[in-house]
C-alpha cells in the first residue's frame, strides 16, 4: 500500500508526453497539466501574453505561472478542450 501510494505521488509530478505543467490561481497557485496543443490557440495564447506581462521570464513556481483565476482556467480549458 506505501509504494502504491508513493509511486502515484512520483507519477503525479510526471509530466505525460505531449503536455506541458502551468501553475494558476491567485492566492495559491494549482499545478495544471495540459495538452500542447493549446498553444496554438489565440484564447490561450492571450493568457500566455498576460503572464509574460506579469511575470516576465521568471516564475517563482519554477514553471510557467498563468495569473487568472482558477475558475477562469477551467473555463477556458474546458472552451479549449471542446474545440
Amino acid at each position: 500500500m506505501l509504494r502504491r501510494s508513493l509511486s502515484a505521488e512520483k507519477r503525479s509530478n510526471e509530466v505525460p508526453k505531449g503536455h506541458f505543467a502551468v501553475y494558476v490561481g491567485e492566492s495559491e497557485k494549482k499545478r495544471f497539466v495540459i495538452p500542447l496543443s493549446y498553444l496554438n490557440n489565440p484564447l490561450f495564447q492571450e493568457l500566455l501574453c498576460q503572464a509574460e506581462e506579469e511575470f516576465g521570464f521568471h516564475h517563482q513556481m519554477g514553471g510557467l505561472t498563468i495569473p487568472c483565476s482558477e475558475e477562469l482556467f477551467i473555463d477556458i480549458t474546458t472552451h479549449l478542450s471542446r474545440a
